[in-house]
């Protein structure tokens, strides 16, 4: 116990000085700077104290109305939406579109990448010189690899054409910057994921340190990206002969403890040690009682009945008791008017036992429910939510796989992947003889359903070139003309460098559309 203590306390202060360091300027950072050279880098526990703070940059940001909390970037599609003022920057997106301007997310997205990004840099630059197993050190500089990547990512998939910096700089960013294409930032994402694959441990995920099995999941996120699909079906196919990974039992306990411990279908999370809450808050006091983040009625118009009909079709469908024989995901993933503690309703919005539609604040109709811990009852400020944040699982490894056989070879191999992952909540195969398009259809609509309010709609209707025409002019709540509708352009598939970076750095131009 004390041993860890030991280690979060470091990582919290490491955390602190790169942030301080950073604070600044986005670019204009230099983390464990003259510390590295003079006193720091000098044993491999200062090796894993600096590992432990790149990791904490994906903590930053605070309350789950941040990006940085997975859920955030489904409020800014048709599945999720953000009711507060404090959630006024990702309203300020939904409602108008990225702007250039000098906060928000378009700002913290961007510098805290480069923070990451800055530090992580400075232990690639610097590990390697200590002296330690080798094995080991291997380890270290491929889970560097692997975030270093997964930032730039990130700054790839949002802000498209940006600076490329591989190693620490003595100086800060004065001189004029230029950036580099999006290819070429994914050329370097590339590399460094497989430097990641080659060096991490074949295993399964268990620690909070990525396996090879995450660095395949986030290849396999880029490939796809770049639709090169054969090669995004081959890597996710490496993961699931490997082995190490298989779907839970039980859909609902990957969200939360105790049933994230042990987890074989997580791959990679950011881990909670109580008494700590990430964020900072608790999920489920700003998820459940305040209700911050809320479904929409048009996501859970996605989920079929029971014997795998659209409600359109389906004569198991009652418009009268719309939620009843419907996917079972549905119910584990939302609350509906009427549920109560056995649906999992613990006293959520103060004393009351009952969830009701439109009352308590509550916008949309429904409630957050997965991620949700069931044993927690009225959670308030002293509430301490211990859920890990899990950002990659084997669902999403099968059907990554689905879509990239799909579009490289057609779907017959596609049918066994996304039939694994119905078959997990007792949902009927796909009927058989579906062509490509069809194929496409269903996947897209099990991405939905499966990795509901986890962060990857946002991301997944951008890279189909679908977001106008699911996002603009989307109304949250039908008929409520008290609420805007959300608005989505094509410029809108490249956000805007934020405005103090191109008036700081010279030669640094502003994507076209800002």
């Amino acid at each position: 116990m004390m041993k860890t203590y030991k280690k979060v306390s470091c990582l919290l202060a490491l955390s602190l000085t790169l942030l301080q360091s950073c604070k600044e300027n986005a670019l204009e950072v230099a983390p464990l700077d003259r510390l590295s050279t003079s006193v720091f880098w000098k044993t491999e526990s200062d090796v894993q104290a600096g590992l432990a703070a790149c990791y904490a940059f994906l903590k930053t940001g605070g309350a789950p109305v941040s990006l940085f909390y997975p859920t955030g970037w489904d409020a800014l599609t048709d599945d999720a939406f953000s009711q507060y003022p404090w959630d006024a920057a990702i309203q300020d997106i939904s409602f108008s579109g990225p702007t250039p301007n000098t906060g928000g997310y378009v700002y913290n997205m961007y510098a805290t990448s480069y923070q990451a990004i800055a530090a992580i840099n400075n232990l690639l630059a610097n590990a390697g010189n200590i002296t330690m197993d080798a094995t080991a050190k291997t380890k270290y500089l491929a889970e560097a690899s692997f975030l270093r990547a997964y930032f730039y990512f990130q700054l790839a998939q949002l802000y498209g054409n940006v600076i490329i910096t591989t190693s620490p700089e003595s100086t800060t960013f004065k001189e004029p910057k230029s950036k580099s294409t999006r290819d070429e930032v994914l050329a370097l994402v590339v590399q460094d994921l497989d430097k990641a694959i080659a060096g991490l441990p074949d295993q399964a995920y268990s620690d909070g340190h990525v396996v090879k099995g995450s660095a395949q999941t986030l290849k396999a996120r880029v490939l796809l990206f770049q639709k090169k699909y054969a090669e995004a079906a081959a890597i996710s196919k490496a993961v699931i002969d490997g082995g190490k990974f298989k779907l839970s039992a039980n859909f609902s306990e990957i969200f939360y403890k105790p049933g994230q411990t042990g987890n074989n279908e997580i791959l990679f999370s950011v881990k909670n040690l109580p008494p700590n809450s990430y964020p900072v808050q608790g999920i489920d006091l700003v998820i459940g009682n305040w209700l911050a983040l809320q479904p929409t009625l048009d996501l859970a118009s996605e989920y079929e009945c029971k014997d795998g009909l659209p409600t359109s079709s389906s004569p198991l469908y009652n418009a009268a008791t719309p939620y009843e024989n419907r996917d079972p995901r549905l119910r584990m993933t939302v609350f509906v008017d009427g549920d109560d503690d056995s649906k999992g309703w613990k006293k959520y919005n103060g004393s009351q036992s009952v969830f009701k539609a439109y009352t308590n604040s509550n916008t949309t109709g429904l409630a957050i429910k997965k991620t949700l811990d069931p044993t927690q009852s009225d959670p308030g400020y002293s509430t301490v939510s211990s859920q890990d944040i899990v950002l990659m699982r084997y669902a999403e490894v099968l059907l990554n796989y689905a879509e990239a056989e799909n579009e490289a070879n057609g779907p017959a191999n596609a049918y066994a992947a996304i039939n694994q992952v119905r078959a997990r909540v007792g949902m009927p195969a796909l009927p058989a003889g579906l062509n490509q398009a069809q194929m496409r259809d269903r996947i897209r609509h099990e991405r939905r359903v499966e990795l509901a309010l986890e962060g990857f709609r946002y991301f997944d209707l951008r890279r189909w070139g679908t977001a106008v025409q699911e996002l603009n002019n989307f109304e949250i709540v039908p008929g409520n003309t008290n609420l805007k509708k959300k608005i989505y352009r094509t410029t809108f598939d490249y956000w805007p460098i934020p405005q103090t970076e191109i008036d700081r750095t010279k030669g640094l131009v502003q994507n076209t559309g800002y």
